[in-house]
């Protein structure tokens, strides 16, 4: 009967009270994010609740576990195994617990500096998210060696370990070359301030948000909601454009090819009204001017503000659409068009204004009336002698 009763009351007890301890303290938790809502730690802290009773059954097991007298023969196994458990739910409770912290930091300062400084708020964000991957890394790399000194036989083989730490070191440095490049650039980019997640950049041609950050890789989402997935080092060693360093405000231009006729003056009014009518457009400034000319067409160039990379893709697509079907119904020969008409006969030479006239004509025309006309022939033909015809009298 002792031989179960004993099991049942150390492991049962163990159980119940890391319930009735996890329950008193989410049940506290929940009061002080009631009192304080304008603190999110409380409310966080709750997300470390399954770490914390793990660890309390955990730590509460490996006390108890010999007065349990549970397969004796395996004690040294459970044991063990105890302590691997509670390693690492250990290590899980801190790293919740540290993201619950730097979280009310960060939502903190985001709630302080958002309408004043949001590029700063980016910067803390990405900053952020790097230091808890690195105290994630940190953490898990602590537990990772916690566990394996559990063992006796990993201890006996430190001291041999440590004396080929050298040799070990530089293998271990010359085959992950490129990914300690990824993680000091990580690095670089989270302090020093190059990129930021929410930024708004073009890489490879690919206009697009950095979407995620870590200290390898880097994520960027694109207009059509494609992400893209590139090495940091790639933003340390070749150029990039960052639309939404220093002010988000942007510039835009709109193209189009008409007809020299065009109504330049009549498409400024035009313009002016389509900006009025478009909520993204920021009323900054706005121009619209002739910058080439073609043989057949002129290149017309409309400049349009925005607060921000978004808005100015809306400013453009509703002015380029807009001009477009305005000039279509209101001035459709200011479109540019193809010339099929046929080409028209040369004249002939005698036709032009100010053809030159042979000395030939010019002879003849000094003639006087009653000058025989001489008819082009070959050189035996005759000469015909016209006379003045007599009038009649009535």
């Amino acid at each position: 009967m002792e031989t179960i009763l004993r099991p049942l009351i150390v492991v049962g007890g163990s159980v119940l009270l890391t319930l009735v301890i996890g329950w008193a303290t989410d049940l506290l938790l929940r009061k002080a994010d009631g009192r304080h809502p304008e603190t999110p730690l409380w409310g966080l802290l709750r997300r470390a609740r399954v770490p914390y009773q793990i660890v309390l059954c955990s730590a509460l097991l490996r006390g108890s576990y010999v007065e349990a007298e549970v397969f004796p023969e395996h004690g040294t196994a459970v044991g063990r195994t105890l302590t691997l458990a509670l390693i690492g739910s250990a290590a899980w409770l801190v790293v919740r617990i540290a993201s619950a912290v730097v979280e009310t930091s960060y939502s903190r300062y985001a709630h302080a500096h958002a309408e004043r400084d949001p590029a700063r708020v980016r910067r803390v964000r990405t900053q952020v998210s790097l230091i808890m991957r690195v105290v994630t890394a940190i953490v898990g790399v602590v537990a990772v060696a916690s566990m394996l000194l559990t063992f006796p036989a990993m201890r006996a083989a430190g001291a041999s370990l440590l004396a080929s730490a050298g040799i070990i070191g530089i293998v271990a440095g010359v085959a992950a070359q490129s990914t300690l490049g990824n993680l000091f650039a990580g690095f670089q980019i989270a302090f020093g301030d190059m990129v930021r997640m929410g930024d708004t950049v073009v890489v490879d041609g690919e206009w697009g948000t950095v979407e995620e950050i870590t200290l390898t890789y880097l994520t960027v989402r694109t207009w059509d909601e494609r992400r893209i997935t590139m090495p940091v080092s790639y933003f340390t060693s070749k150029p990039f454009e960052n639309w939404s360093r220093g002010t988000p405000q942007m510039t835009g231009t709109v193209y189009w090819h008409l007809d020299h006729t065009a109504p330049l003056e009549a498409m400024r009014e035009r313009l002016r009204d389509l900006l009025r009518q478009c909520p993204a457009w920021d009323g900054r400034s706005y121009n619209l001017t002739v910058t080439d000319t073609t043989p057949n067409t002129m290149e017309v160039r409309a400049l349009v503000t925005a607060k921000d990379a978004d808005d100015i893709w809306t400013v453009r697509v509703t002015v380029r659409e807009g001009m477009i079907r305005w000039l279509a119904d209101e001035h459709p020969y200011a479109l540019p068009r193809i010339n099929t008409a046929e080409a028209a006969p040369r004249p002939l030479r005698e036709d032009l204004p100010h053809a030159r006239r042979s000395p030939d004509a010019d002879a003849d025309s000094h003639r006087s009336p009653d000058a025989g006309h001489h008819r082009p022939s070959d050189a035996g033909s005759r000469h015909f002698t016209q006379r003045p015809t007599k009038s009649r009298s009535r």
